[in-house]
């Protein structure tokens, strides 16, 4: 009975219960839990600032506590509240199912297949809070869990029903057995990931020696390394990120399997290998995180779109510098507590692709808008495929790029126009990065800048300005045997242009009809 026990504890029962490809690995050895142990470091020792803790996140632990649920701030929260951070997103861990978490909240929302967790949200638009809870989970031995054969999409029957499912090389696709705090700990990635914060109490639950890892600013995977990127390959692009990010070394164990490893990122839906590409380069650290890409061996062949941008722009100086330029724009926007969006930082990453396209097809015979267009759909399906969010992408980058032409025409209605679309700023932005790469006109940006702040009389001014500057460089392109000659013909041709208007037959004897009256004399 004690060895069925210990058995069952190690995964050997399950592994029993599913031989073969659809369950457990035959022969295969059961992994050990790396649950660690359990340390409660108060306050008074760990340092953290209660202020920096977020009310709505506060409110959540202590709504989940008062119902009788263990509830805690978890992951990376608790990792920048240590760092003297205050955190961006505050996530929460419980033993509470989505279930009993969703019961209780006025708006809350279960979502996810591969883990189900609940979405509390609080406010309305733009100002709306989301505090993700997740339930405890159980740290399953892989080699027990049920195996198929494809992937998210291709197996999606098979996944219908079942809460412990990995792929053909280990990858996790379901995950949704409840467990232990400890082994919840232990399911997590990182050291500095896996602490529990009570913001009641002030104590922090760390099992894995997180908080010291904290203060050597070290990065080090819990358990096998190797297991555990099998498990989730998007680990090895979050080691880089997280290095990135916080400037930590990656412990040498952690390091090693990156680059042997990396190779299983192939089996990961092109959508989520996306939204990765774009927390690496969103997170206020772009630069540092492809020269940690570069570092780890993993600036090829792992993100296609990156491939082609800087294999291109290491032939081009021009757009290896713009590159450069919306890199270090969107650090510094992050940096400043300013909104980035996925869409204009592509858009730049993908412009000369779309120039060297327009210049092609207007080379045979295509109009400048048309072929602009065409230029765009190009792109767009050759570089980012058919992801998740494709479309609304798609409208973004189109109007920035669209609208780069339009910013020549500084007459009539259109300066008005252009203004007044919502997407201006960004067309703008992108217009400046331009002038800044010296590809656009200094004086193009600092106008159009000065336009969409000024008043009405200011813009008239402007518009006027922008014409006889229009018109003196016209005539200075002028040969100047061409401008003799129109100096000395200009008084014919205003005498012509009378003679024109006076031979012009009057609306009641069949010419055009006006709604001010004809010529007639």
């Amino acid at each position: 009975m004690i060895k069925s026990l210990i058995d069952k504890i190690l995964g050997k029962d399950q592994a029993r219960k599913h031989p073969g490809t659809k369950g457990g690995r035959t022969g295969a050895k059961a992994s050990r839990i790396p649950t660690g142990k359990r340390v409660d470091v108060p306050q008074s020792e760990h340092g953290i600032d209660p202020d920096l803790v977020d009310d709505r996140a506060r409110r959540v632990v202590e709504t989940l506590q008062d119902a009788g649920y263990e509830a805690y701030i978890v992951g990376g929260a608790v990792r920048d509240l240590l760092l003297g951070h205050r955190p961006k997103d505050f996530d929460v861990a419980t033993n509470a199912t989505p279930e009993q978490v969703k019961a209780l909240f006025r708006r809350a929302f279960i979502i996810g297949r591969r883990f189900r967790i609940v979405h509390v949200v609080y406010g309305r638009g733009r100002e709306h809070e989301v505090i993700e809870v997740s339930t405890f989970r159980a740290y399953l031995d892989p080699n027990a869990a049920e195996q198929v054969t494809g992937n998210e999409k291709t197996s999606r029957k098979e996944l219908g029903d079942k809460s412990h499912v990995v792929d053909a090389s280990g990858r996790v696709l379901r995950d949704n057995v409840w467990g232990p705090q400890d082994q919840d700990a232990a399911r997590r990635d990182f050291t500095v990931n896996a602490m529990y914060y009570d913001p009641r109490t002030g104590v922090v639950v760390d099992y894995h020696g997180g908080i010291k890892d904290a203060k050597k600013r070290v990065l080090r995977m819990i358990g096998d390394p190797v297991v555990r990127y099998r498990e989730d390959p998007v680990r090895i692009i979050r080691v880089v990120r997280f290095a990135a990010k916080l400037g930590f070394d990656i412990e040498p164990k952690t390091r090693e399997p990156l680059k042997e490893m990396s190779e299983l990122l192939s089996n990961v839906p092109q959508s989520r290998l996306f939204d990765e590409m774009i927390k690496l380069l969103q997170t206020g650290h772009a630069e540092a995180s492809l020269a940690q890409l570069r570092r780890q061996g993993l600036d090829s062949g792992v993100f296609p779109i990156l491939d082609a941008v800087f294999d291109e722009a290491r032939r081009h100086p021009g757009r290896e510098q713009f590159v450069q330029l919306a890199l270090a724009d969107t650090d510094r926007r992050v940096g400043e507590g300013k909104p980035v969006a996925p869409s204009f930082l592509l858009a730049c990453l993908l412009w000369h692709d779309v120039l060297d396209h327009w210049k092609r097809n207007q080379a045979q015979g295509e109009p400048v808008f048309p072929a602009l267009q065409t230029a765009t759909d190009q792109v767009f399906d050759a570089r980012i495929g058919d992801i998740s969010g494709r479309g609304k992408l798609a409208t973004d980058m189109r109007e920035i790029w669209t609208m780069q032409p339009r910013f020549d025409r500084r007459v009539g209605n259109g300066p008005y126009t252009l203004v007044a679309q919502p997407r201006f700023r960004a067309g703008f932005d992108f217009l400046r990065l331009r002038a800044n790469a010296g590809e656009a006109d200094p004086e193009l940006a600092r106008w159009w800048e000065d336009f969409s702040l000024a008043d009405e009389a200011e813009q008239r001014d402007l518009m006027d300005a922008a014409r006889q500057q229009e018109i003196s460089k016209r005539q200075q392109a002028r040969p100047a045997s061409a401008k003799g000659a129109n100096v000395a013909g200009d008084d014919a041709g205003s005498a012509a242009k009378k003679r024109r208007r006076r031979r012009r037959k009057p609306a009641g004897e069949g010419g055009a009809s006006g709604h001010g009256g004809g010529d007639a004399s």
